[in-house]
């Protein structure tokens, strides 16, 4: 960690592009918004965009701006982020989300330093902005698998930066555990709880799929229930007692990792979908491709019936518009055919089967 933080202090001496990798919740953007603020761009804007979070038609307006009449909604001209971070540093969260459509007008961008926003017919203004991009995802294979732009890559990579996970430095958790009691005791006004040595050792030994962001919303967890002045390894959330210390070496996390253990926390802890899934997705914590792996493992439990991944991910009837809505929005409502089960197993000969959005199997005749 002391390497890391040369190595972000040297990054924000110059003016280069940087690219910071890591896992989901090692504190990429933290990594980030120190090298804005050790910079010669410290006095100006610093602006955040999350890749994930923004539908690939809107992003495109967040980034360049739109003319008025571009697009139904576009009642006046706006400025993108671009233009707005003039003379500062724009962090491009999730890059390796980006289509390959809008990885191309970043790399246009990158080049000329040009802004066309939507419906101009030429570009319109030349800014000076910093780009510091960030992804959890390993950009070398999705360049193999045609997903990323090389030349993108190697624009982008021009100083580039891993942050560690956490479960590689295991010695930091008992600081930060610290650092977070004292942050979540300020939060919510209640008196400091202490914690135990057994705690403090399951801390530490347990893997952190989650990394630093799950660790903080543990302890967070644990101050708002504790009812003692000692918090104790029973007032840990379940996957963390007992969890055994998984020799890894770099890179050797599956991309699953993280959804995998958030879709064992609604099925094992029973949490919500909205807070065990949602919050995170709209925080940033966890990417589309988080979620579309979510959602995959309940539909192969439901058979490709989305009224019952409502019941499986603890979710009221009610909100069944609302979650696939949510679904659809972020490009992750999934084809329910490909995990269905015929149900009408005596369809007449002939007849055409149909799937409804409950994933059940509906018959007309021929």
């Amino acid at each position: 960690m002391r390497a890391l933080d040369e190595d972000l202090r040297d990054a924000a001496r110059s003016d280069a592009k940087v690219l910071i990798t890591g896992e989901s919740g090692v504190g990429k953007e933290l990594a980030a918004r120190t090298i804005h603020a050790f910079s010669a761009r410290s006095s100006g804007p610093l602006v955040a965009l999350n890749s994930a979070g923004v539908p690939d038609t809107l992003l495109e307006s967040e980034l360049f701006g739109h003319v008025r009449g571009s697009f139904t909604g576009a009642y006046r001209d706006r400025p993108g982020l671009f233009e707005l971070a003039r003379g500062g540093t724009v962090l491009l969260d999730e890059v390796g989300e980006m289509s390959l459509r809008m990885q191309s007008l970043l790399l246009r961008f990158l080049e000329t330093g040009e802004i066309q926003p939507v419906g101009s017919d030429r570009a319109r203004t030349r800014v000076d902005v910093r780009i510091i991009a960030m992804t959890n995802r390993r950009l070398v294979d999705q360049m193999a698998a045609k997903a990323f732009r090389e030349d993108l890559y190697y624009r982008l990579n021009v100083i580039h930066i891993i942050v560690p996970p956490l479960r590689e430095r295991r010695e930091d958790v008992p600081a930060l555990v610290e650092q977070f009691l004292r942050l979540s005791v300020q939060r919510y006004g209640v008196e400091p709880p202490e914690i135990s040595a057994e705690t403090m050792a399951c801390l530490v030994e347990y893997r952190w799929p989650g990394n630093v962001r799950e660790l903080k919303n543990v302890i967070e967890r644990c101050v708002v229930r504790s009812r003692n002045r000692v918090i104790v390894p029973a007032d840990l959330p379940p996957e963390i007692l007992g969890a055994p210390v998984v020799a890894t070496t770099p890179g050797s996390t599956p991309p699953e990792a993280i959804a995998e253990t958030t879709f064992n926390r609604l099925i094992a802890s029973k949490e919500s979908f909205w807070s065990a899934v949602y919050a995170p997705f709209m925080a940033r914590d966890l990417t589309r491709a988080d979620l579309r792996r979510i959602v995959t493992l309940g539909l192969e439990r439901t058979k490709g019936n989305y009224r019952l991944l409502l019941q499986l991910f603890n979710m009221n009837e009610s909100d069944y518009k609302r979650f696939l809505n949510f679904l659809r929005k972020y490009q992750c409502q999934l084809p329910f055919q490909s995990f269905r089960v015929i149900r009408n197993d005596k369809a007449a000969p002939g007849s055409e089967e149909q799937g409804d959005e409950d994933g059940y199997v509906v018959g007309g005749s021929s």
